[in-house]
């Protein structure tokens, strides 16, 4: 019979000591205890190799495991993540392929991995829900503007100020500002120009500095910016969403970075946005993008920023006006507000195929339209 797991080690023992001390052979001690030659063999070639402690039984548990992520891997994976602690499995895997690892695991291994090393909170496993966007055809089509609100700092508060271009996902610019000014921004926005050019159009919130409350439609930031034949879009009132990529951008840069600039000067706070600015554009794969990173998908604007400013042309059949102080003009006996932004500017009226009726341009933009019966701006 075979083995009594009783006695397993003695009974193990006791054949050993008959087959060394030559009392039987091998077939006769094997029959005596129900086990087969090669059972007896093996066990009697354990005992010459390791002694009587190998005659007990031994983990059934694979000594390896092929389809186990190798410790050098996952050590790999847990040094990324503690790096880039915001990104996800996908972004984690691509960058560690950019870097030359070999035999990475999947994404969903990864997300095992960070899960079984305590890298992954509960609130990461919120799925947020997209918005339904738009997206410009090409690089510098539209870019988006807006300040990430404020943080307290050594002097102040740090404004900063983030430019988003909406079709690659390219972080054109992220300031350290000490405000939210129109001279800042115009500032800020001269320095992004020179350096890549000019967009079409720029989207930003309706307030200052982009836009005006009240009766002022426009500011003087926008009309800088058609001077430079650039249109300025606003948001919906009440519609943030309009800035989604760049409110999205807001997300990931205060997960990611904004935490270390708290009660930092304004100089350290931007040395923390030059690096991490760097890591966004050419290092973080972006969803979006099929995982590429934004500087695969961005080109510079061949629409040169000029340094001085041209006169604006008007057409010889158009009724041009020059904006006085309160920003108004006088038009066919009627005196229509246009915009204080406008003031010292030429603006030109066009009639259109509705008897009363004017568009008003300033530069290449139409701004506003009257009505000469009513003397209401439309």
């Amino acid at each position: 019979m075979p083995w009594k797991a009783a006695t397993t080690m003695s009974l193990r023992k006791e054949l050993i000591d008959l087959i060394h001390n030559n009392a039987v052979t091998m077939q006769t001690a094997c029959d005596r205890f129900g086990i087969s030659r090669k059972t007896g063999y093996k066990w009697l070639h354990r005992f010459e190799t390791d002694g009587a402690e190998a005659l007990g039984d031994q983990s059934r548990r694979p000594q390896s495991c092929p389809w186990k992520t190798p410790r050098a891997t996952e050590e790999a994976v847990l040094q990324l993540r503690d790096a880039r602690p915001a990104w996800g499995a996908r972004k984690l895997r691509l960058r560690l392929q950019a870097l030359g690892q070999k035999d990475l695991p999947s994404a969903s291994t990864i997300t095992s991995i960070l899960r079984r090393h305590g890298r992954i909170s509960p609130q990461e496993a919120i799925k947020h829900q997209p918005w339904q966007r738009f997206e410009a055809s090409e690089p510098n089509a539209l870019w988006q503007m807006d300040f990430k609100g404020h943080f307290p700092v050594l002097s102040g508060r740090c404004h900063p100020l983030t430019v988003l271009d909406d079709h690659s996902r390219y972080n054109i610019g992220l300031t350290a500002c000490v405000n939210e000014t129109r001279d800042t921004v115009q500032q800020q926005l001269t320095t992004f120009f020179r350096q890549f050019g000019l967009p079409h159009r720029i989207l930003a919130d309706n307030g200052p500095p982009w836009g005006c409350y009240g009766n002022d439609a426009y500011s003087s930031l926008a009309v800088w910016c058609m001077l430079l034949g650039i249109r300025v879009a606003h948001i919906r009132v009440l519609h943030p969403q309009t800035l989604g990529k760049d409110e999205r951008f807001h997300r990931t840069l205060k997960t990611e970075v904004l935490g270390q600039c708290i009660n930092r000067s304004i100089a350290e706070c931007q040395q923390h946005f030059d690096r991490w600015r760097t890591i966004y554009n050419t290092e973080r794969p972006h969803e979006s993008l099929q995982m590429d990173v934004p500087s695969q998908h961005y080109h510079q604007s061949d629409r040169i920023y000029p340094e001085c400013l041209s006169v604006i042309e008007y057409d010889p059949h158009d009724e041009v006006r020059k904006v006085q102080g309160k920003g108004e003009i006088s038009f066919r006996g009627h005196t229509i507000i246009i915009g204080k932004a406008f003031h010292h500017h030429r603006v030109a009226l066009r009639p259109t195929e509705i008897d009363g009726i004017f568009d008003v341009f300033f530069s290449k933009f139409k701004i506003y339209q009257i009505n000469l019966y009513s003397n209401i701006e439309s």
